[in-house]
């Protein structure tokens, strides 16, 4: 027969309590009497016997006693400053930020820093999981074709990515829910070797705009530009930009990718999250007055934050097996980190970024992001709740 409610209601909190007691055996005996009584499977009765059943006072837990709880709050604390990024990008960031802590926040413990200096992606996921449940992170394509110029601007075929200064470049609308009207694009540019990335805001994506975006981002890479690759967007494919590229001592080359595969620009992809939508969500921006804050947002915050203090994983091997594709990633390093490697920059050049790295904090950064970032939000809300109100 099977046990009523009003049995299960009187006698389960007296069997979980002799179950709670007793030792192996005997708990095996209540199960075999729960089983023959009641016809009970076994493992539906040992989740009955176990459902709320408070350990024994002074029984320890069952497993190793945790080891990284005292590291939990210092983890947290970097891990939401630093974007909250995956264990593998965390890791690898600890070492840079941890370095900065202590100015900002408590003083490390002698065991605090041997466990942070061992723990493991895999481990900090774990540490993580309940702050990243509590903790959620905040498109459309506008790509108009151009056409003028696809004859002049071969598609990209292959490039000498052992060294930096090749660009791809990429646009992101900043519309909301309809392309209608005027409004602020974000254009993201992104070496391939070292994925240092930069950002530059326009209003409506002219090509005066976006050349004057992409000169000013040019004067603040640490290389020389080399090459620049973006997609079919008559954003870029157009004879200003072209001219700026060509026309000068040593032209840049200049190609696209093909039409409908975005693979092609997989660099500069993977980072309009990182950049764009992650900083500033997918709302209209539909203030021209918007645009010069952004763009010091991205050149004076975001960017820093980004190229010296936030490791990127960047593929290494890509092959199929049978119907699937594995991939195999690099070790998770930041694009400073990456410049700095041997044979990627001129002695002056590494000085110089070196000298840069050095007089910044990744927690200054994050504030300065806050602040900066709180007003365009805040006027991008008040164009919202303004139109709402005309539309009533």
């Amino acid at each position: 027969m099977n046990m009523s409610q009003d049995l299960k209601t009187e006698l389960l909190p007296k069997l979980r309590a002799r179950y709670a007691r007793r030792d192996r055996d005997g708990k095996s005996r209540l199960l075999d009497d729960l089983c023959e009584d009641y016809g009970y499977e076994r493992k539906y009765a040992i989740k009955l016997l176990r459902d709320r059943v408070p350990a024994p006072a002074g029984r320890a837990h069952p497993g190793p006693e945790p080891r990284y709880t005292l590291i939990e709050p210092v983890v947290r604390t970097i891990w939401l400053a630093a974007e909250q990024p995956c264990g593998k990008r965390l890791a690898p960031a600890l070492p840079l930020w941890l370095r900065h802590y202590e100015r900002h926040h408590d003083q490390l413990s002698p065991r605090q820093r041997e466990l942070l200096g061992q723990v493991s992606p895999a481990t900090l996921d774990r540490l993580l999981a309940p702050a990243r449940a509590q903790q959620p992170l905040r498109g459309r394509c506008g790509t108009k074709p151009g056409t003028l110029l696809r004859t002049e601007i071969p598609i990209r075929t292959a490039w000498d990515v052992r060294r930096p200064g090749y660009l791809e470049a990429d646009s992101v609308a900043h519309c909301g829910a309809s392309l209608a009207g005027d409004f602020i694009w974000s254009l993201t540019y992104t070496d391939i070797v070292s994925q240092w990335t930069e950002g530059r805001a326009v209003w409506n994506k002219g090509a005066a705009g976006v050349v004057a975006a992409t000169r000013t981002m040019e004067a603040e890479l640490p290389f020389a530009l080399l090459g620049f690759d973006c997609d079919n967007g008559s954003e870029f494919l157009n004879h200003h930009l072209l001219a700026y590229l060509q026309e000068r001592g040593r032209p840049v080359a200049f190609t696209r990718a093909r039409p409908y595969h975005k693979d092609d620009n997989a660099h500069v992809e993977q980072k309009n999250w990182m950049w764009p939508r992650q900083l500033l969500g997918y709302g209209r921006l539909a203030q021209a007055e918007l645009v010069g804050p952004i763009n010091a947002l991205y050149a004076e915050a975001w960017g820093p934050l980004m190229n010296f203090f936030l490791p990127g994983l960047k593929l290494k091997d890509k092959w199929r097996e049978r119907s699937s594709w594995k991939k195999r990633y690099e070790p998770a390093r930041t694009a400073y980190e990456r410049l700095m490697a041997a044979g990627m920059l001129g002695r002056k050049a590494r000085q110089t970024l070196r000298e840069r790295y050095e007089s910044l904090d990744p927690f200054l950064l994050k504030a300065d992001v806050e602040r900066r970032l709180k007003p365009i939000l805040a006027a991008a809300e008040d164009a919202r709740r303004a139109l709402l109100r005309r539309g009533d």
